[in-house]
């Protein structure tokens, strides 16, 4: 049965789901209780809500719309709108049985997804689903089923023939190849249309650093376009219908920096599925301090990648690499881009570990793709960016994209209040702590203030002298490097030895 009333709008964000005011008695009668489901409809337009009550905001006749909701859908006040009461959803029954400790169907799966891109779960009931994550491992046919069903219940591309890609599982500092990786590649003439996610527990995503660069927000149809003429794009997945459910996903996973490797993996998969990707490289760095701590943990997550990719055909192969040392000399968005251009444009100051990385990288793909022999690919990937080939290929892409193609590093705006820190001994530096650098820069206000960040000025091996500097800090305001400064009184992001 349908209820009707008047629109009333409530000039506040509550950042969450869509949440719906009514009258605490009127809901009563109607048999609404707060946490309810309510769909709100009016001409050919429809919404889905969770119902929450007030005995003064809100008078009898009246559905209060927080400005999420009327900002978005474009409603004006007074509107007459049509409610109806909706039972709880399957999903909900289907998250329950998976905390419960129990498996689930790919169509189970796929109701999860459909409703929590639809808006019908709530950012609470999807926080439980991503932590039943952590209640029981996902068997490797949950894993095939939940990247299926993230990948249909979006949008797909299709681009025609072979499409290539690169993907980093994250949790090194730094590391920004794909930048470098993409236009090398593109440029030899393979497709490779890059979609990349908002950072979740670093400082800086692909996504988040070639914004700096270029908008990374665009219809398909324009990305479409852009891949076609240009052989590649870097843009924001979050941006498209692609997966839509993982964005989401996401936002509940980001303020925990909660990141399950099932998470991962699927949310990895589920957008190669989606752009037709047939050639997969992924990096996967290897560190204590790292989002993967262990090889017997990658060597376990290298077996899932490949079983899910197998499911798909998509022809794959993980790059496991040792590390203890971030990859760049910046850690932000801004200095990260800094640091790429520096790479693409052979600056005399770029950083060695970016370049050397990226181009093992590129050289490996090169070689999976079949557009070298095997032991030739790094050698042609140097050859390209050495050339400037790479550099005039990401121009064109960033020009595409919006962005200024003449662009120097050295234009790139940093944050105005910095601070260096020196060496207080001399020696050498034993260790490089990674989840410090990333908690550090992300208190300096990364990635969503873009200017802010650290800059390494040294590397895991240098030797330094007392008083030299070892790293400067960047941020837009004094508080936020006042209080940077504090967590490094707590914890050292080098160790330094003799």
């Amino acid at each position: 049965m349908a209820y009707y009333l008047k629109i009333k709008k409530l000039d506040i964000k509550t950042g969450q789901s869509n949440i719906a005011l009514l009258n605490v008695d009127e809901a009563m009668r109607y048999g609404i209780r707060a946490g309810d489901k309510i769909k709100i409809c009016w001409q050919d337009k429809n919404i889905i809500a969770e119902a929450n009550t007030s005995a003064k905001t809100i008078k009898p006749g009246q559905i209060g719309l927080y400005k999420d909701i009327w900002e978005k859908s474009k409603i004006s006040a007074n509107t007459i709108v049509e409610i109806h009461f909706l039972e709880r959803a399957p999903s909900v029954q289907a998250i329950k049985k998976r905390l419960l400790g129990k498996k689930l169907t790919y169509q189970e799966f796929y109701q999860i997804f459909a409703d929590i891109s639809s808006g019908v779960l709530t950012r609470t009931e999807t926080t439980y689903f991503v932590a039943s994550g952590f209640m029981r491992e996902y068997s490797n046919e949950e894993l095939y089923f939940m990247t299926k069903a993230m990948a249909e219940t979006g949008e797909t591309f299709k681009f025609p023939g072979m499409v290539v890609d690169k993907h980093s599982v994250g949790g090194l500092a730094g590391n920004r190849t794909t930048m470098v990786v993409i236009p090398i590649i593109a440029s030899l003439g393979l497709t490779i249309p890059k979609t990349s996610s908002r950072a979740i527990t670093s400082p800086a995503g692909t996504s988040d650093t070639m914004e700096v660069l270029a908008p990374v927000s665009f219809p398909a149809a324009k990305i479409k376009e852009i891949v076609k003429k240009h052989k590649g794009c870097l843009v924001w997945g979050g941006g498209l219908n692609l997966a839509p459910a993982d964005d989401k996903i996401l936002k509940v996973s980001y303020p925990l920096s909660l990141e399950p490797y099932s998470k991962m993996l699927v949310s990895i998969m589920a957008k190669k599925v989606a752009t037709g990707v047939t050639h997969l490289i992924i990096d996967m760095p290897v560190g204590k301090t790292t989002k993967i701590p262990d090889m017997k943990t990658a060597k376990d997550l290298e077996t899932k990648f490949k079983y899910i990719a197998k499911k798909f055909g998509i022809k794959i192969k993980v790059i496991m690499i040792q590390t203890e040392d971030p990859v760049g000399k910046g850690v932000g968005p801004a200095l990260e881009a800094r640091d790429v251009l520096r790479v693409l444009q052979q600056k005399a100051n770029y950083p060695a570990d970016l370049a050397n990385k990226a181009i093992h990288l590129a050289g490996e793909l090169l070689e999976l793709a079949g557009r070298a022999k095997k032991g030739h690919g790094a050698t042609l990937a140097w050859k390209t960016l050495e050339s400037g080939q790479a550099w005039k290929k990401m121009q064109e892409i960033i020009k595409a994209q919006g962005g200024n193609p003449e662009i120097e590093p050295d234009d790139i705006v940093l944050a105005a209040h910095k601070k260096y820190f020196n060496s207080n001994k001399s020696g050498h530096i034993t260790f490089t702590d990674n989840k410090m650098i990333n908690t550090v820069a992300r208190i300096l206000g990364a990635p969503a203030d873009k200017l802010g960040g650290v800059y390494l000025n040294k590397e895991y091996g240098d030797h330094v002298k007392k008083g030299e500097r070892l790293f400067t800090l960047y941020a837009r305001t004094p508080e936020r490097i006042k209080l940077a400064s504090k967590a490094l009184e707590k914890a050292e992001i080098f160790k330094i030895g003799r």
